[in-house]
């Protein structure tokens, strides 16, 4: 398109180091899990516990969705190459994805067994439960906790909160049926807790994996006001209008824009151009802009206009 000025400014340093904040968090979080899983396995076995043993088998599978998670935050902090030009950040939106459906599939899991408990009940083991569910609480609540403040922002730091506070709410579950029962004698109350506690993974769970396929599939990031976007745009000092709008993401906390804007009248520098990046940065947390600014005459209208509402 002749006479069309193409711009592209690239704000992603200040997400660059991002993920690394995480880092501690999943290394102390895999370790103490590690530990805990060892711990409840010889426990389970020492006891005769098939409960402990499953849940032992239930967190391994936690550990592993946070090697999973850290790993994919390790990938996206690696630069573009010319065989991947976006870098490696959908790997977080991928390791997101893999992780709801392992939370999905762990709630069924727990539903499974909780609803054949109801037509054959067991008897909830004694003090050596309840002490390895007690830990289980504060070393679960614990990782969770450190994942809380980026939870928000990061899909993929969500799915580890997820998994943490899932194990911690089933571990929780575990103590207070115990005591109940104890008090109550109803056998019942164990899987009825269990059950309760599954619902809410669940819930949370096809959220996540709603998000993940949505970011999966290129949609807008749902922290993202598309039409606010668009209005900010269009209020800039010289644009005439905009069309072939375009966000989507290049990773769970990272995402990309594209636009064209005609002027009414060029900008005398660059500067237009820095400051619009900035701002949509900051108010939209897009750091990653190509602006392509027309000026909308010689009678032709830019072959995308018609192809892609704005």
């Amino acid at each position: 398109m002749s006479g069309h000025h193409h711009h592209h400014h690239d704000h992603d340093h200040g997400h660059a180091h991002a993920p690394a904040r995480h880092d501690r968090a999943f290394a102390v979080g895999i370790a103490l899990n590690l530990g805990f899983v060892g711990l409840e396995a010889w426990w389970g076995v020492a006891a005769n516990s098939l409960a402990l043993l499953a849940d032992a088998g239930h967190n391994l599978s936690d550990v592993l969705a946070l090697v999973l998670a850290w790993a994919a935050s390790i990938l996206e902090r690696r630069a573009a190459s010319h065989r991947r030009t976006y870098g490696l950040g959908r790997a977080t939106i991928w390791a997101s994805l893999i992780n709801a459906l392992a939370l999905l599939v762990a709630v069924g899991g727990i539903g499974w067994e909780a609803l054949g408990r109801f037509s054959h009940p067991q008897s909830v083991e004694g003090g050596v439960v309840m002490a390895v569910a007690t830990l289980g609480i504060i070393i679960n609540t614990g990782t969770a906790l450190m994942f809380m403040k980026g939870a928000a922002g990061d899909l993929n730091v969500r799915g580890a909160f997820l998994h943490m506070a899932g194990d911690a709410a089933v571990s929780a579950a575990v103590v207070v049926a115990a005591l109940l029962i104890g008090l109550t004698g109803w056998w019942w109350l164990d899987p009825a807790i269990s059950l309760g506690i599954a619902v809410i993974i669940a819930w949370s769970s096809l959220s996540l994996l709603k998000e993940s396929v949505n970011l999966s599939l290129d949609a807008v990031p749902a922290a993202i006001d598309l039409d606010a976007v668009e209005r900010f745009l269009a209020g800039r000092e010289g644009v005439g209008g905009l069309h072939d709008l375009h966000v989507w993401p290049l990773s769970t906390s990272r995402a990309a824009l594209t636009v064209h804007l005609v002027m009414e009248r060029m900008p005398d520098s660059d500067e237009f151009l820095h400051h619009l990046a900035e701002e949509l940065e900051h108010r939209f947390g897009i750091g990653h802009a190509t602006i392509q600014l027309e000026r909308g005459d010689g009678g032709r209208d830019c072959r995308l206009a018609a192809a892609h509402g704005p």
